[in-house]
């Protein structure tokens, strides 16, 4: 039989929720940030951009803070409603918020913006720290499940895993090499790209170059370890991580392709509207493989299912 899954307690929900409550109101305001920042409204955030965080006036701030105000807030209001069985959801809010804060954090620094961070700016800190004590949360409940037949099949004999695998490594190969392009790699091929591709990768906000090295320090051994969890059975936190991995793949890749082809971006290291279509494309499936493997493993988790010992059944189990 199939344990139901384990999650956050009533408790440990009555704690998080002042969080979530603070994060909610974070979003709203970065919503306001986006919208003003479009020229749909005007008046709200101008004095506070000016004196306390003018990073937020970047293209990719006003994607992220797009992002932040409606998909982690919907995430929020999904999860407050769910009260105890909002696991996977919060997998996701977790990864996508991490995401965002490796990024927008050493971005800022790095950046032109660096040499005029202001006290406001640190705020961000806690914002950076609470996802991972939520993280730290989420994946100390592991979820025990039986296991299936499913697991005795090879990888060939698994189309839908083996297109995912090479899907996997076309990812893999992408973030090399763009981890190479903003690491200033000689080869003439990195050099074409960043020029006739990809200019927004050279941009002085640095968030595009910490994004990438992000993606190649952390992201590419994920892609390993997820190639190994599609053909070794057994591999349950697949199911968790996952989930981690495509919150925050989605959310950098929603705010990377959006700050590229933003209006607030030079132009001159905008995406060259003769490229504009093969570096989506590749773009989106970066964003797709990840959102695509989580979904595979939760529909169908039998192969990542612990095996249990040969004779030990779930009320053994309960006495042990």
């Amino acid at each position: 039989k199939m344990r139901p899954p384990v999650e956050v307690s009533l408790f440990n929900f009555a704690s998080v929720c002042p969080v979530f409550a603070e994060f909610s109101f974070t979003c709203m305001v970065g919503l306001i940030n986006a919208l003003e920042q479009d020229g749909f409204i005007s008046g709200f955030m101008s004095f506070y951009i000016k004196k306390g965080e003018p990073h937020l006036s970047t293209a990719y701030a006003v994607m992220m803070s797009y992002w932040e105000g409606v998909v982690h807030f919907i995430l929020f209001l999904t999860i407050i409603h769910r009260m105890k069985s909002y696991r996977n959801l919060g997998l996701l809010w977790v990864g996508s918020s991490i995401a965002h804060q490796i990024v927008l954090i050493p971005g800022v620094v790095i950046g032109k913006y660096g040499s005029n961070i202001r006290p406001a700016f640190w705020r961000n800190i806690p914002f950076f720290l609470a996802p991972f004590w939520a993280a730290s949360l989420l994946f100390s409940r592991p979820t025990e499940m039986p296991v299936a037949a499913e697991q005795k099949k090879s990888l060939l004999s698994r189309p839908v895993d083996l297109l995912l695998s090479l899907l996997l490594l076309g990812c893999m190969a992408f973030s090399v090499f763009r981890g190479f392009v903003v690491l200033d790699c000689p080869l003439d091929f990195c050099f074409t790209y960043i020029y006739q591709y990809e200019p927004y990768l050279k941009d002085p906000v640095g968030f595009p170059r910490v994004m990438m090295l992000v993606y190649l320090f952390y992201a590419l051994p994920l892609l390993i370890l997820f190639i190994y969890g599609l053909t070794t059975p057994g591999c349950s936190w697949m199911l968790d991580w996952t989930l981690f991995f495509a919150g925050a793949m989605v959310q950098t890749q929603w705010c990377h392709i959006g700050a590229s082809l933003h209006s607030r971006t030079p132009f001159t290291y905008r995406v060259p509207a003769d490229k504009r279509w093969p570096v989506i494309a590749l773009n989106v499936l970066l964003a797709a493989a990840p959102a695509l493997l989580a979904l595979r493993c939760h529909n169908n988790p039998a192969y990542f299912m612990k095996p249990v010992p040969k004779g030990q059944t779930n009320d053994q189990k309960k006495k042990d």
